[in-house]
This record gives C-alpha cells, sequence and structure tokens, in this order.
C-alpha cells in the first residue's frame, strides 16, 4: 500500500509542479473563476465546446499543489469528452473526493436519473483526500467551476 500512496503523491507532484494546460485559452472559450478563501486558491478555467464535446481546457491560477495538480489533471480528462461524459466525470470525482454521491442539479441526470459508471482513470490519485476534509475544496475547486463552465453559468465560484 506504501508503494500505491508514494505513486499517487508522485503524480500530484509532478502535475503541481508542471501543470498541463495551463495558459490562457481562447476567445471563444467559456471561462469561470473559481476561489478557495479556505485555502487561498484562485483559478480561471477555460473551456470550448464544440457539438456537445469538450474540445479544448486550459486553466490559470494560483494555489496549492492539490488545487494545481488537480485543475492539471481535469483538463487533461475532460479532453474529447461529451458535455454530459464531463457531468458524469464530475459526479464520480465529487465522490471520490468527498465519499458522498453528488447530487446532481435538477435536470442534470440522465432520462434514467441513473449516472453511467465512470473511470476515472489517473483521477484516482486523489482517493486519499476524502482522508483530510481540509483538502477536499482544494482537490474539488477546479472540478465546481467546470460543472459551471459546462452549464452555461458565468457567476465565480467558491467553495465557501
Amino acid at each position: 500500500m506504501s508503494e500505491l500512496r508514494d505513486l499517487y503523491q508522485e503524480v500530484i507532484l509532478d502535475h503541481a509542479k508542471h501543470p498541463r494546460n495551463f495558459g490562457p485559452g481562447g476567445e471563444d472559450d467559456r471561462k469561470v473563476v473559481g476561489h478557495n478563501p479556505l485555502c487561498g486558491d484562485k483559478l480561471v478555467l477555460s473551456v470550448k465546446v464544440e457539438d456537445g464535446v469538450v474540445v479544448d481546457a486550459h486553466f490559470q491560477g494560483e494555489g496549492c499543489a492539490i488545487s494545481k495538480a488537480s485543475a492539471s489533471l481535469l483538463t487533461e480528462s475532460v479532453k474529447g469528452k461529451s458535455v454530459e461524459e464531463a457531468k458524469a466525470l464530475f459526479a464520480a470525482f465529487h465522490e471520490l473526493v468527498t465519499g458522498e454521491p453528488h447530487e446532481p442539479a435538477s435536470g442534470e441526470s440522465g432520462e434514467s436519473g441513473e449516472r453511467p459508471e465512470v473511470d476515472l482513470g489517473k483521477l484516482a490519485v486523489f482517493s486519499g483526500v476524502a482522508e483530510y476534509p481540509a483538502r477536499v475544496k482544494c482537490a474539488s475547486l477546479a472540478w465546481h467551476v467546470l460543472d459551471a463552465a459546462l452549464t452555461g453559468d458565468d457567476d465565480s465560484v467558491t467553495t465557501e
């Protein structure tokens, strides 16, 4: 188990030190600002959606290692996914880091009302965050910002 935990820490540190898709997005991207006052994390997530598919995602800002790594892995994970798949990924990630299912807003679930199974892939490195409640907001900030961007909510997002 120690080797697995070490690997998870290594992936998080790599994405924190060398974030992927870090920088401004394009002019036609959906941009939403997020802030975690508890930790001081601030980010702007830029998402480009074409024909219901996330074709690009970038982020800018500053924050702790968990926040930056989460935003970096988020941008890699959502590219090429439909908006519905990206929302399902958010719900699965939320459940992973909080230990509780994400309650979708009215009209967010599919016709059957059930969420599809989601493969978290590299996002599983955040499984240990649930053990540290103060870090949950750090890990989930970018995901709440993504959710706002995908639903067309341009208001800034805060974890408080």
